[in-house]
């Protein structure tokens, strides 16, 4: 016979350990059919007969917040085999008011009594047997860090589902009492069992306030005026570790782009393999382009953010663990809470300054929808670091003598925006939802390894499927459009290829491409903007691609500003050392190689002032240029960050409708800009 058993607690209280310790890499996570809140299945280790629920933290049973509707619906309504309710003994009068819930339910429960090394550190003893004597139900002691006692909990869970029947907690109120009344009686009848179940250390014993460890250490990191710049050199390590190529002013990689490097190297080496491999067997042009730069170019794409992202989530998790981002949560609350959000939005938003794409994932931490969505929206218009490489580009074409204003006007306008966003989303679509903050700080702990490795695992692995399918699609798509038209379809073109003695392949400049007539058709639509010919608005296209190619497309679509003379005279006024620095094997320039090292090398950095001549006549003015960056800036995200807001929102209509804000957002910002700047030239 298979059974369910489902797995209740407060938040922060080691459910997840728990259930990672009981399952091990047997689970899975989905979400509830109709809501936004994930649920996780697995099977037990041992038994593959026991399927277990984690059901998601919630601090009771009142059906208000999703959370509690989700938990409550399904304890009472769906009726689990058994029930695991897992209490923190370190905050056992808190965790005991959802526990009486659950027994008042009638379902067969089982309390595991959590972080029991923690309760022993501190000195304090609790009476597990006295515990199960009074409630009527197993109470087994548990770490679910190490495991320790897990695998006698399952047995006594196990043991309560086969007989079925529950023991009701005896009602401790009366019929028609209030809800304050309700859980002000509760709450005296919680005191009394702790009472007769807990013996405090000596100092707690004599009726003296005991300060523990996490009360030292929290005078410091949550102090009035230390707290926001320790957390402000904490964020600079996580993402140094993770997205810096300066270390710690070092000189060298963060572990993060250290795996990427590595990632990248195994990665090209393969691609030049399966590259020779399809020119030995005299593979055409077109099956070529499709495997080497369509399929193996997005895979890329997918592992090169891969790196970044584990270190990210397992530093993320590491921090989460250890009770220390539940602190910066509670700080920030009050800074945020004037905006419409709670303080828990706030990593998420300086994440995007990152990488969008493990920002928006970490919004899924956000208890609220509310949060949830309008954090997953404005945090897709922060400026990432992808998107950087446009700003450099634009700032030193454009705007050579206020590079730096221009990069700060950028920054402070993402942040104006967002705050405006979500001013106004709570105004006008959330007018009568209130976020409530309600958070039990947990003790600080000293998170494992395995713990660790799982909770940023299991993020990664749902960026490496979700995301990774849109980036894969989205690559081969635009390979496909910007390599072929019609002709490619009826013959024309292989006809045409024939006649001027080339090999026939089918395919076309890109002058002449589907992307050059998708960017003709929609150019019109940006004309207001100022930059409403085709080449910016095939840029705009590609970039939702990925950011970075905006750079990329315009070094494709304006080379004729990137010919190889221009190149040549280019690169003929540096020395060898500085050919060198830039990627010239042995500081010989080589004009094969040279394009790709001026457009990344170059370009990306915005080194070269007369760079794209071109360009400037599609772009007329500055205002149009400063536009054209504004709306890069607010508008849709690469497909991969679309791919996790999806991820999170669950519904495609949630999803586009947070597209659409975006996209709104940019466009009325950009046409402001680009007229309100006529007053200035």
């Amino acid at each position: 016979m298979k059974y369910t058993i489902a797995l209740a607690g407060n938040p922060n209280c080691g459910k997840t350990s728990v259930f990672n310790a009981l399952t091990g890499s047997r689970q899975h996570v989905g979400n509830w059919p109709g809501v936004t809140v994930d649920k996780k299945e697995g099977e037990y280790r041992k038994d593959k007969t026991v399927t277990l629920l984690d059901l998601p933290g919630t601090y009771s049973l009142s059906p208000y917040s999703e959370e509690e509707k989700i938990a409550h619906d399904y304890i009472v309504n769906e009726k689990p085999n058994a029930v695991i309710d897992i209490v923190d003994g370190t905050s056992i009068e808190r965790n005991l008011y959802l526990t009486l819930q659950i027994l008042e339910t009638g379902v067969p429960t089982v309390i595991a009594l959590n972080m029991i090394d923690e309760v022993e550190k501190k000195g304090d003893k609790i009476d597990a047997k006295k515990l199960s004597e009074i409630l009527g139900v197993p109470v087994i002691p548990t770490c679910g860090r190490n495991g320790k006692g897990t695998d006698e909990l399952m047995k006594a869970a196990v043991e309560a589902a086969k007989k079925g029947t529950g023991v009701k907690l005896a009602k401790i109120y009366d019929k028609g009492d209030s809800e304050e009344v309700i859980a002000d009686k509760r709450y005296k009848y919680i005191a009394e069992i702790v009472k007769q179940t807990v013996v405090k250390a000596s100092k707690a014993a004599a009726g003296k306030a005991e300060e523990t460890v996490s009360d030292k250490i929290d005078k410091i990191l949550t102090n009035r005026f230390l707290a926001l710049p320790i957390f402000a050199v904490v964020m600079y390590i996580m993402f140094a570790c993770a997205l810096s190529e300066n270390f710690l002013f070092l000189g060298i990689n963060g572990p993060g782009r250290w795996l990427e490097s590595l990632v990248g190297t195994v990665w090209e080496y393969l691609t030049g393999l399966v590259s020779s491999g399809l020119e030995a067997a005299g593979a055409a042009d077109w099956a070529k382009g499709l495997v080497v730069d369509g399929i193996f170019g997005g895979i890329g794409a997918i592992l090169g953010f891969m790196p970044l992202v584990l270190v990210l989530y397992v530093l993320m998790a590491f921090l989460e663990d250890s009770g220390y981002m539940a602190r910066v949560a509670f700080v920030m609350d009050r800074i945020f809470r004037r905006f419409g959000l709670s303080g828990r939005s706030f990593i998420p938003l300086l994440m995007g300054f990152g990488c969008s794409v493990p920002a928006i994932m970490a919004t899924r931490t956000l208890e609220s929808e509310k949060d949830r969505r309008i954090t997953a929206i404005i945090t897709g218009m922060v400026p990432c670091g992808a998107k950087l490489p446009i700003f450099a580009m634009f700032s030193a074409i454009f705007f050579p003598k206020h590079t730096t204003l221009i990069m700060f006007t950028i920054y402070m306008s993402s942040i104006i925006v967002a705050i405006i966003v979500s001013l106004l989303m709570n105004k006008i679509m959330f007018k009568s939802a209130v976020s409530n903050f309600i958070m039990e700080l947990p003790q600080y702990r000293w998170p494992t390894f395995k713990s660790v490795f799982m909770l940023g695992w299991e993020k990664v692995k749902g960026f490496g499927v979700k995301a990774g399918t849109v980036i894969l699609l989205s690559t081969i798509l635009i390979w496909v459009l910007s390599n072929f038209n019609l002709g490619s379809l009826n013959g024309k073109n292989l006809k045409e290829s024939e006649a001027a003695g080339e090999e026939p392949t089918g395919m076309c400049a890109m002058d002449d491409s589907f992307m050059a007539s998708i960017g003709n058709f929609i150019a019109p639509i940006f004309k207001p903007l100022g930059f409403g010919e085709w080449r910016p608005a095939v840029g705009v296209v590609t970039g939702w691609i990925a950011k970075e190619n905006v750079v990329v497309t315009f070094a494709q679509l304006y080379s004729d500003d990137t010919s190889e003379e221009y190149l040549a005279e280019f690169f003929g006024k540096m020395s060898a050392e500085e050919l060198e620095e830039l990627g010239f094997e042995n500081g010989e320039y080589d004009p094969e190689a040279a394009p790709d090292i001026y457009s990344e090398g170059i370009l990306f950095e915005g080194a070269d002032e007369n760079a794209l001549p071109t360009m400037k006549k599609d772009i007329r003015t500055p205002n149009a240029a400063l536009a054209y960056m504004l709306f890069n800036l607010l508008c849709m995200p690469c497909f991969a960050a679309v791919g996790s807001m999806k991820r999170e929102l669950k519904t495609w209509k949630k999803t586009l409708g947070g597209v659409g804000i975006q996209m709104g957002t940019a466009y009325i910002v950009a046409l402001l800009v680009y007229w309100i700047g006529f007053l200035f030239i």
